[in-house]
């Protein structure tokens, strides 16, 4: 799999430090798919979660944390960006979730966005989204379009709930089937611990460093039950019961 050349549409600044970027690309893509990103300048791509899907355009958000996506973010409408994708399993749309709690921690809320509008296709039940933030919110009013319910929490109280988003979550996690969940491990560790011990179903994208993004490099290796996994190729989603964090 090679890269190509995709024009971008939009990339605008949301929330501090956060950016939404918008590339023509039209191909079957599920919730919780990834690209890989790669601004001329860089050697290796950057991972980045698919956000939204509309007709051929495709939506990422990301966050500015190094050399790689400081250069996306001066990357203006008209110029161009090489990409692969879309990559990982995504979330099964197969899958009978139940009743469904969307967990996102930080920029793990991006995938969020088209996975609730696709459950909401479906609508086979309740969908509530749980988002948790440092201190800027970002995303969430996007995503009350397509859920029953959005709780947000941030770590300084300037929004919602002040703390942690599994708080809320522990204290209505009876009210659901299946946990899907994206953010930082220690988060998604706590996460499962919920689901765990109140008999939930629940599914995690991993996050981790990569350098190819299909497989050949073994630098995201994560640990599961049945041995070390490839996150891009044998995820990036897995059930969290068989994930060892």
């Amino acid at each position: 799999m090679e890269y190509i050349t995709s024009k971008i549409i939009e990339n605008i600044e949301v929330s501090k430090g956060i950016y939404s970027m918008k590339l023509k690309h039209k191909k079957g893509i599920k919730p919780g798919q990834f690209y890989m990103l790669k601004g001329e300048k860089s050697f290796l791509g950057r991972p980045i979660s698919v956000c939204e899907v509309d007709n051929d355009v495709v939506r990422f958000l990301y966050a500015v944390v190094g050399k790689g996506t400081n250069e996306f973010s001066n990357l203006k409408e008209g110029e161009n960006i090489k990409i692969i994708g879309p990559l990982g399993n995504g979330f099964s749309l197969e899958q009978d979730y139940g009743k469904v709690a969307l967990v996102g921690g930080g920029i793990g809320v991006a995938p969020m966005l088209e996975l609730a509008k696709a459950l909401n296709k479906e609508k086979k039940s309740k969908i509530d989204f749980y988002g948790g933030f440092r201190d800027e919110v970002y995303l969430v009013n996007e995503i009350e379009a397509y859920v029953d319910k959005a709780i947000v929490s941030t770590n300084t109280g300037k929004v919602g709930y002040k703390g942690f988003i599994t708080e809320p979550l522990l204290e209505n996690i009876k009210n659901y089937d299946t946990v899907l969940c994206c953010g930082p491990e220690v988060m998604m560790k706590k996460v499962v611990e919920i689901c765990k011990e109140n008999n939930v179903n629940v599914y995690v994208s991993m996050e981790k460093h990569m350098a190819c993004g299909v497989g050949a490099c073994l630098v995201c290796t994560c640990k599961t039950k049945e041995g070390n996994k490839r996150t891009c190729k044998d995820g990036p989603v897995f059930n969290g019961l068989d994930v060892e964090f």
